[in-house]
């Protein structure tokens, strides 16, 4: 079959240019070095709480008469509580939490905030983003990190605009709500099949003569084999790992697809939103942590089913947690310092640090004694292989949750 320049040009074009999201693009290119199953480039998937959660109530010191004097409707007993230690337990909601830590992939990393803490949702989350209360620094922590990094940039699951922590010196990063977005845009009706069999056609006859061609060409095999992968994924099932019907879980679930397909992300970031707990906090807040908690649980057995638990790494934050004395409307307002998770299978699971004293506090709040850039260092230096001293300014001790090579 003879193909004209003019076919040629255009349907190339559809293939490794405009025709496709800028992801899909990134995917073609890199898909040759990352086309296997189990790759060994890491990934880390952040996961952020929005609103503010109240860690006090997620993992819950009990036994400890200042909590219970605290918190006399939103308490949670020894009895409700998924015991971690004798102290310490998870909310009733947060069985897969508790199973993840009995099998040695989570790790609880306590008393995190930073100093001169701001109250404002807006004002703390862009701190967390940022990594720093820089008004000049425009770009988020993980968008400096994107450089760094030799293979993968990062993505965001969910609509809109990508997170500030992923702005970076090329823009926002991709947001993507399903894996029909990353199919081939070639058009309706009869008009993109016929713009198919020429993507088809080209990729199967080539003289090798012409080098500009061939490399066009090898683009275009490669993007048409990457969204005929990927088209796979979409249809498969999800195996056993039994994901709840929610929106987290459902992200998270695409997530584990996109990793299984070989696409070369390094970062996937989601959030869960509803964290602002300021009145009947008690059902709402043991609704999102079951949703939380068991979205986490399905993925991490997802991607151990699919021989990806190795080099994968799940980070959660909140931009602040709440007040220790619960207030008027059985809720909680905007306090300090909460906890960070840690899950995957090279975590050091178990507690990291002391869970701050309820008796020792700032202006009703508790202290925090670990700097959330200690964590974000730990990630980059440890886990992403990039030099947080470069990306956070200065340099941070690294918290003792990620298994280092001996």
């Amino acid at each position: 079959m003879t193909i004209s320049r003019r076919a040629f040009l255009g349907a190339s074009s559809l293939a490794v240019g405009a025709g496709l999201p800028l992801v899909f693009q990134r995917t073609a290119m890199a898909a040759p070095k990352s086309d296997r199953p189990g790759g060994d480039q890491t990934v880390l998937v952040v996961l952020q709480l929005t609103g503010g959660n109240d860690g006090l109530n997620t993992v819950i010191p009990f036994r400890d008469p200042a909590y219970r004097a605290a918190r006399p409707t939103l308490k949670q007993s020894a009895s409700q509580v998924k015991k971690i230690d004798a102290d310490l337990g998870f909310h009733s909601a947060m069985p897969g939490f508790a199973d993840l830590l009995e099998a040695g992939g989570l790790a609880v990393v306590q008393g995190v905030g930073y100093a001169n803490p701001n109250r404002s949702h807006f004002e703390s989350m862009d701190i967390w983003h940022k990594a720093t209360r820089s008004r000049t620094e425009k770009f988020g922590w993980l968008g400096r990190s994107l450089p760094h990094l030799k293979t993968g940039k990062g993505l965001f699951l969910g609509a809109g605009e990508g997170p500030l922590a992923l702005f970076s010196s090329l823009g926002h990063a991709p947001a993507v709500g399903s894996l029909k977005d990353y199919q081939l845009k070639t058009g309706p009706g009869s008009l993109g099949k016929r713009r198919q069999k020429t993507i088809e056609t080209l990729a199967e006859n080539s003289s090798g003569e012409n080098e500009l061609l061939e490399l066009v060409l090898a683009s275009t095999r490669q993007t048409y084999a990457s969204a005929k992968e990927l088209d796979r994924v979409a249809k498969a099932e999800a195996g056993s790992a039994g994901y709840p019907d929610t929106r987290l879980s459902r992200n998270l679930r695409l997530i584990a697809k996109m990793i299984d397909a070989g696409i070369p992300e390094r970062v996937y970031y989601a959030t869960l939103d509803g964290f602002d707990t300021h009145a009947g906090q008690a059902e709402s807040h043991a609704r999102l942590l079951e949703e939380f908690s068991e979205g986490v649980a399905a993925f991490q057995k997802d991607i151990a089913e699919k021989g990806h638990a190795k080099r994968v790494l799940v980070m959660t934050f909140s931009e602040f947690g709440r007040r220790v004395k619960e207030n008027g409307s059985e809720g909680t307002d905007h306090g300090v310092a909460s906890q960070m998770f840690l899950i995957g299978e090279k975590v050091n699971a178990g507690l990291c640090g002391e869970h701050p004293s309820l008796e020792d506090l700032t202006s009703g709040d508790l202290k925090h004694h670990t700097d959330f850039r200690q964590v974000y260092a730990a990630v980059l230096d440890q886990w992403l292989g990039v030099p947080s001293e470069t990306v956070l300014g200065k340099r941070y001790e690294h918290i003792s949750a990620i298994e280092t090579e001996s």
